[in-house]
This record gives C-alpha cells, structure tokens and sequence, in this order.
C-alpha cells in the first residue's frame, strides 16, 4: 500500500534522512520511534506529502501505486485530501468552529456537499463517542474530546492511511490509553492503516510493527 525507497532529506548541508525505505501493508498499524532528532517528523511529512525529498532519481513514494514524486503541487494537494488523513500532537482546532464544523472541513475541500459531509461527520461524531459534543466548540470540549474530534476530521474524507504525530504526546494517561485503543478498534472495523510517530512506549508495543529510527536511518 505504502512504499518507500532511498528517501533523502538534506537541510543545507545536513542530512536529516539517508536513504530510508519502508513498506507498509493496508489494514497495518505501524510505530516509528526513536530519539529526538533520528528524523521521525520528517520522515512523517514525506511520506503524507506535507513535505517533499531531497531530489534524487533513485527515490520512490508510492501510495495505492500512485507515483507521488512526479505529481506537481495541485494534483498532489488533492491526493492529500482524498487519501491522507493527519492527527497531530496538538488538536489544530480552529476556535471558532464547532467539532461538526471542524470534521467537515475537509469533506468541503473534497467538494462534498453540505448535507453529505455533515452526515459523515455527524455519523464519525457519534461513534467516537461524541454524540452529544457535536455542537460544541473546542474550549467546551476536554482534551480527549479534542483529539477525537480531530480523528473524526482525518478519517471524514475514509482516506487510505492516517499519519499521526505524537498523537497522545498532549493528553493525560487516560486519554491517551483511549486514543491508543481507538486506533485499534477503526483498524478492525474500518481497515485503516496509521502510521505512527510516538515517544509513547506502550502505543508502540501494540503495533503490529515497531520501527526504530537512529541518525536519519531506520535501523531495524
């Protein structure tokens, strides 16, 4: 589903990536750890087009077999958008929004129709376990609340993988055991694959693969 090969990134004259490569099947959940600095994030934005390699003709990123390193910046963002859901450490709610309004956004973006990304939204809403948050805007909503409405966001347009960075890196010991288990409970109901960056041990060990990542290198 996902693969990766000879990915570099180079930040003047460092090299933060050296020529990773990586498959990842669908359905799978998948942690990369290491240590700060060992290239995680960056190897996160490659891979959910936030970001782009360093050009090199040996490279390849293919998602669903589509070539993405030969896609120009709007057929790319619309890949995104139809395919790739984000869930990042901090909720990146807009205040002003309700959780409804928020989850729909992308859906509008994907120019889906008002009636039909507020029933997807709403039904997304209701099996996170956010049935009567729907209305409420992110000050009103607990930390927890927040993320699973951020979820409910990157799942609203039922993209092929969800990339996650630090997803519980913000949240309480209970929260975050919830948000670890609700992965695996739409991993087993839906079939999403995510792929995870985390400094959090035991979201790690539950992955079906844990990938260690040292000095801009996946080493095992």
């Amino acid at each position: 589903m996902i693969i990766a090969k000879n990915i570099h990134k180079f930040y003047g004259d460092l090299e933060v990536l050296k020529g990773v490569g990586l498959t990842i099947k669908k359905g799978e959940i998948v942690a990369i750890v290491g240590p700060s600095g060992a290239g995680k994030t960056t190897l996160l934005q490659i891979l959910g087009t936030l970001d782009k390699p360093t050009n090199n003709k040996n490279s390849e990123l293919t998602i669903n077999n589509q070539n993405l390193l030969n896609l120009k910046d709007k057929p790319l963002s619309k890949f995104r958008n139809q395919h790739i859901g984000f869930i990042f450490q901090f909720h990146q709610l807009l205040p002003e929004f309700t959780a409804l309004e928020n989850v729909c956004i992308p859906a509008f973006i994907a120019n889906k129709t008002k009636k039909e990304a507020e029933a997807q939204a709403t039904d997304l809403l209701h099996f996170l376990g956010l049935s009567d948050r729907i209305h409420h805007k992110p000050n009103e909503l607990s930390g927890g609340e927040q993320q699973r409405v951020a979820v409910a966001r990157a799942l609203v347009n039922n993209p092929d993988v969800v990339f996650a960075d630090e997803p519980s890196g913000n949240l309480d010991s209970a929260s975050a055991k919830n948000l670890h288990e609700l992965f695996f409970t739409l991993r087993d109901k839906l079939n999403q694959t995510f792929v995870i960056v985390t400094h959090n041990q035991e979201l790690a060990n539950m992955a079906d693969r844990k990938l260690e990542m040292k000095d801009g290198k996946i080493i095992n």
